[in-house]
């Protein structure tokens, strides 16, 4: 069985919503702006391209990253790994051509599917709503944080409202970093 491994940047009061400046929303581009940088903060986003073997995106996250990230030159395990889209709405045509091997899953069952093949650990990025459902349907195995030191009040937060049982974690890793940003690294107890 593969895990699933859901990162996000996310300021103190939960939210996720636009840290790199994506259209739309007012705080977009939050994790940039009146925080310094600090580049140990951010070595976590090449550790999980090193340890991923695949990518799961939500639609929204998939049509902002796939113009971009097939060419960058931060994202180079990104481009050759297979990619996973959850859409019931994304259309075969709509999949760029120069990012490699990518595939649409209909339904968090197909992605509970999946998670049950052969393989290495898959990361999603971005995709709060794609993140909110699969830890509400208990398919995330480990949480990678970044928690920025603001409070954005408004935005898509990391977690859902559901009413559901309690879930316990464990902290596996932490870290805090001279501007504030802290490393927090959680798997789910079952």
């Amino acid at each position: 069985m593969r895990t699933i491994v859901a990162t996000a940047f996310v300021s103190l009061d939960g939210v996720v919503e636009a840290p790199g400046g994506e259209p739309g929303y007012r705080n977009a581009g939050w994790t940039f702006k009146d925080i310094e940088f600090d580049p140990a903060a951010y070595a976590l986003k090449g550790a999980e391209q090193e340890e991923a073997t695949a990518l799961l995106l939500g639609r929204v996250s998939y049509e902002a990253f796939s113009p971009v990230w097939p060419d960058m030159a931060e994202f180079p395990h990104y481009k050759v790994m297979p990619k996973y889209v959850v859409s019931t709405t994304l259309r075969e045509e709509d999949l760029v051509s120069n990012w490699g091997e990518t595939t649409i899953l209909r339904s968090l069952d197909d992605v509970a599917a999946l998670k049950e093949t052969e393989g290495g650990p898959i990361i999603v990025n971005g995709s709060a709503t794609l993140v909110r459902d699969l830890t509400d349907a208990g398919l995330v195995d480990r949480l990678n944080l970044l928690v920025f030191p603001v409070l954005l009040g408004a935005g898509k937060r990391l977690f859902s409202e559901t009413d559901k049982e309690k879930q316990p974690l464990k902290l596996i890793e932490s870290e805090s970093y001279s501007n504030g940003i802290q490393k927090q690294i959680f798997e789910f107890v079952r």
